[in-house]
């Protein structure tokens, strides 16, 4: 129920902020030499005669069956327009937690393991850095080493529906990479904390006692115990790679919906910016109910605060 209110909510704010932007959107459009006809024609397509209430809830009410409209900019139905677009990033964010996720656990573990080594200041330092730099300046640096000095792997991400699984995982590993070196750090940090946390605690110290090796007291006891924060922060992770992509996107000339969106702001294709923030935002509030359910999943308990 908190999800729903919270997702009409954001309908309500894409909806008022773009209407709320300066100027005729008729007159944007088809320009200053505009016949009143013309414009009265544009404005009777897209309902911009009618009160904003009535048009808020035809839009609202077009969302909800998936159907958003007709584009501005090029007459089309926007559905089919971001269709493609909207598995693309889907399919970008997919990849991108398929290599963060293992990873991250799998070094965050190490990092508890060999608390306060080398290794563990290495690799913290390492992330905290990731962790420093936008988006697009790592996208940069990738592409300078990877496509430019080494050439192993394309500078530009352009896929389309007829391109093979193999040739889509090639051709997109340098934005999964950017993607996975951002996300690599929190996830990663947040699985050290939460395992260093438990590792105090008298059951764990009793395994010690018993002679477990250390390895596998973190592995058997401590994991399974701190799976409820890693969780949570993985799943929000996942929902900023969905809408993180944007500026990945547009460096990669990615297709995908955050070049949509981009494109959109320039044209000014209200439509469409409305259409695509609502995804954005949809898809954020529904991974942020995913990681409450799968930590509760994971540890009962917080089912009954002290």
């Amino acid at each position: 129920m908190i999800g729903l209110l919270t997702l009409w909510i954001v309908t309500v704010i894409i909806f008022a902020a773009v209407e709320l932007l300066p100027g005729d959107i008729a007159t944007e459009k088809l320009g200053q030499a505009a016949t009143p006809e013309s414009l009265a024609a544009f404005r009777e397509k897209f309902d911009l005669n009618r009160p904003m209430v009535e048009r808020y809830l035809s839009w609202l009410g077009g969302a909800v069956t998936g159907d958003f409209g007709i584009s501005m900019a090029n007459q089309r139905p926007i559905s089919e327009l971001i269709g493609v677009r909207t598995a693309n990033t889907f399919f970008l964010a997919g990849y991108a937690a398929a290599l963060a996720v293992p990873i991250a656990v799998v070094s965050g573990m190490l990092a508890a393991l060999y608390n306060r080594s080398v290794f563990d200041r290495v690799l913290s330092n390492s992330t905290l850095a990731a962790i420093s730099f936008p988006e697009f300046f790592i996208a940069y640096i990738l592409i300078l080493i990877f496509s430019v000095w080494l050439g192993w792997f394309p500078s530009l991400a352009n896929v389309d529906v007829d391109t093979g699984l193999g040739e889509r995982l090639y051709k997109t590993f340098l934005p999964a990479m950017t993607l996975n070196l951002i996300v690599l750090a929190y996830m990663m940090r947040m699985t050290r904390a939460a395992i260093l946390n438990l590792l105090a605690l008298p059951y764990i110290e009793m395994a010690h006692l018993k002679g477990i090796k250390r390895w596998r007291v973190i592995a058997v006891h401590a994991l399974p115990n701190a799976l409820a924060p890693i969780i949570s922060v993985i799943a929000l992770n996942l929902a900023y790679l969905i809408v993180g992509v944007v500026l990945v996107e547009v460096v990669f000339v990615y297709p995908g919906l955050g070049q949509v969106l981009v494109d959109a702001v320039s044209n000014r294709d209200v439509t469409v910016v409305q259409a695509a923030c609502l995804i954005f935002a949809a898809t954020y509030i529904l991974l942020n109910l995913l990681a409450d359910v799968l930590s509760i999943i994971a540890n009962p308990r917080l089912l009954h605060p002290r």
